[in-house]
Formats: structure tokens, sequence, C-alpha cells
């Protein structure tokens, strides 16, 4: 059975949600109340559905999304496993070998991204973020091609071209200790076979 460690969600995509999910809701709900007039004047509701319909479709569907958003809320996270790390968005998930991985560091968000280099939605985005620490994970490869990432991950998961991955959570110092963890741990039956076979090639042969 694969070893799996701990869930940690990552903090971009909690924060994006937490800015849009009660926007959408209330725009549902402004939507569903100009309906109600319509649809309370009997003559309007007979001869004109379609107005109160429209309004009163669209906020439903508003209101379903903001509830949607508020469900994937923590549906974004990484975990360590026993020979991979697991990065899980609501529409990627993403198997990282270890073998990929070349070494782990620590920065600070704002140290990576500047609040001041940045405009509009990705500085509010991060300017509350700017004093925490991420976990830097560089790579000898990306799993699948740069194109697909940057499509499907946030920009802020890339501080630059090279293959890495800017892993931001709200423990950072417990994941990088069990990442590092089941990392090690990982090499550790590769080591003891190979120690095994050089043991035994050394007995005598009948």
């Amino acid at each position: 059975m694969v070893k799996a460690g701990r869930r940690y969600p990552l903090v971009i995509y909690t924060r994006m949600i937490d800015r849009w999910w009660p926007a959408i809701f209330f725009l549902g709900l402004a939507l569903l109340a100009l309906a109600w007039p319509f649809y309370q004047d009997l003559y309007t509701r007979l001869t004109e559905p379609w107005r109160w319909m429209t309004l009163a479709g669209l906020g439903a569907i508003l209101i379903f999304i903001s509830f949607i958003m508020l469900a994937l809320r923590k549906s974004a996270y990484v975990q360590p496993f026993g020979d991979h790390l697991l990065l899980a968005t609501p529409f990627l998930r993403m198997n990282i070998s270890y073998r990929r991985i070349l070494r782990t560091t620590t920065a600070s968000m704002a140290a990576m991204f500047p609040p001041k280099s940045l405009r509009g939605m990705k500085r509010e985005i991060i300017e509350p973020l700017a004093s925490m620490t991420a976990v830097v994970i560089e790579l000898n490869a990306f799993p699948i091609s740069p194109a697909a990432l940057k499509f499907f991950l946030s920009p802020f998961f890339f501080k630059d071209r090279t293959p890495h991955f800017v892993i931001l959570t709200q423990n950072w110092m417990g994941f990088s200790t069990e990442l590092e963890s089941l990392r090690a741990s990982g090499n550790q039956p590769l080591q003891h076979r190979t120690a095994n076979q050089s043991i035994l090639s050394k007995l005598p042969k009948k």
C-alpha cells in the first residue's frame, strides 16, 4: 500500500475563490430580487413571462455557481506520497515523481512576486499573501508541457522560466518536512536492495 501524507490546501486557490464566490452569490440574489416584481405583477407574468424567467434563471445559475466554488474551496492541494507528490486542482491532477525533484527551497512570496511590480487583479491577489513563505520545488523537467501547466495553473506557481513549482500552503514547514521525509524513505528500499544484492554476489557459488 502506498504511504500517503497529509493534504495541504493551496492558498492561492483558496484566496481566489474566497474573493469571487461572495460577489457571484450576491449578484445572483440581486437578479432574483429584480425578477420578483415582474413575477408578482400578474399581467406581466402572463404576457411577458420571459422577463422574470430570464432574471430568475440567471440568478439561480449564479447562486449555483457560487455554491460550487465554495464546495471546491479546498479541492486544490498538494499531498506527498511514498514515491511522488500529488498536485491537485479542480481541473488538473498531476503526479510529480521524486526522481524529477532536484531540491526544495523556501522563499517569501514578496521576494518572488513583488506586489509593486504587479497590476490589477494579480496585485490584489498577492498583496495579502506577500508576507507568507512558499516552498519552491526545483525540477530537472516538468511532468507535462509548460504550455499545459500555464493553462491550468495560476501564474503564481512559477517565478521564472526554469522547471519548478512554487507551493504556497499555510503550513509550509509541515509540508516541507513531510515531503523530505517521504522522499528519503522512498529511496531506502532501493538502497537496501542494492546492498543485499552486493552481499549475495560475494557468497561462494555452488
